[in-house]
C-alpha cells in the first residue's frame, strides 16, 4: 500500500534514504515516554535536514484551552513539526476523559473507527514531509471499539514500528511480548528506545543490557531519567540514521 507517492512502498522508503520515511511509535504501556521519543525523533530528523510531520490520531485526557480540547502530547508534537499542521490534523480525535480511548469515546457518545483514522493519516501523508511520525496511545493493543484496535492502523498502512520501553520492573517481559505482538501482526519492528522512568530502579543497566541481547531489533537510543528532559536535548541520544538505512 502506498503512503506518499503512488509508486513508493513503505519497504522502499526504508531501503532508500532519499525517499520519505514514516513510522508508528508505540509503547510497552501508557506513560512510558512515547511523546518524548516521538518529538525527539522529529528533532533528530530536523537536525539531519529533513522536513517533519507528526500526528497522534487519538488522544484521551484532553483539556479545554480557549474553548477547544487540546492534549499536551499532541501539542508537543506540533511544536517539533517543521511542516505547518493544524492541531486538528495532528490530533483529529480529541477525547476529554483520561481513560482508554474506547471508554472515553463512549462517554461522549462517539465511535472511533480505524477507517476514519486511516483517512486522517493519509491527509497528513499528503503533506509530503520527509519524515512522518505517528504516535499511538497507551500500549500496542489498545481498543478503539468492540472490534478494532489502534494497532490496526499501522497494520493497514504497513508502517514500520518503533517501540518505547519504559525501564521499570517488568519491562523485559512487557517489551518482549509487545515485540512479539507487533511481529505477529505482520509489521517490522525497526528499533526500540530505552526510557528510564526513575533514578532508583534496581539493576537498571542490567535490564537494558538484557533487552539489547533479547529484542529482535536494534536499540535506537537510551534516555536517562531527567525531569527536565526535552526532545531537543534527547534527540542527540537517538541514532536516526539506523532508521533511514534499515
Amino acid at each position: 500500500m502506498s503512503l506518499t507517492d503512488a509508486d513508493v512502498t513503505t519497504d522502499s522508503l526504508l531501503q532508500q534514504p532519499q525517499k520519505r520515511f514514516a513510522c508508528f511509535v508505540t509503547g510497552t504501556d501508557t506513560g512510558v515516554g512515547k511523546s518524548l521519543v516521538s518529538a525527539s525523533l522529529l528533532a533528530a530528523a530536523t537536525r539531519l535536514g529533513k522536513s517533519t510531520a507528526a500526528m497522534k490520531p487519538v488522544a484521551s485526557g484532553c483539556e479545554l484551552i480557549e474553548g477547544q480540547l487540546r492534549n499536551d502530547d499532541a501539542l508537543l508534537l506540533q511544536r517539533y513539526c517543521s511542516v505547518a499542521l493544524s492541531y486538528e490534523q495532528i490530533n483529529p480525535v480529541a477525547l476529554r476523559a483520561a481513560v482508554a480511548p474506547h471508554l472515553a469515546a463512549g462517554l461522549e457518545g462517539r465511535k472511533v473507527s480505524v477507517q476514519r483514522l486511516t483517512g486522517f493519516a493519509q491527509a497528513v501523508f499528503s503533506e509530503r514531509a520527509d519524515v512522518t511520525v505517528i504516535e499511538g496511545a497507551g500500549g500496542w493493543r489498545v481498543p478503539l471499539n468492540r472490534s478494532e484496535f489502534l494497532s490496526d492502523l499501522p497494520r493497514i498502512l504497513q508502517l514500520p514500528v518503533i517501540l518505547v520501553v519504559g525501564i521499570r520492573l517488568g519491562c523485559i517481559n512487557h517489551a518482549l511480548l509487545t515485540a512479539e505482538a507487533i511481529q505477529s501482526d505482520g509489521l517490522k519492528l525497526v528499533g526500540w528506545v530505552a526510557n528510564h522512568l526513575s533514578s532508583d530502579m534496581p539493576m537498571a543497566a542490567e535490564n537494558v543490557a538484557s533487552l539489547v541481547s533479547l529484542m529482535p531489533a536494534p536499540c535506537l537510543g537510551e534516555f536517562p531519567w531527567s525531569p527536565e528532559s526535552t526532545p531537543g536535548t534527547f534527540s542527540d541520544l537517538l541514532d536516526f540514521k539506523i532508521l533511514l538505512n534499515s
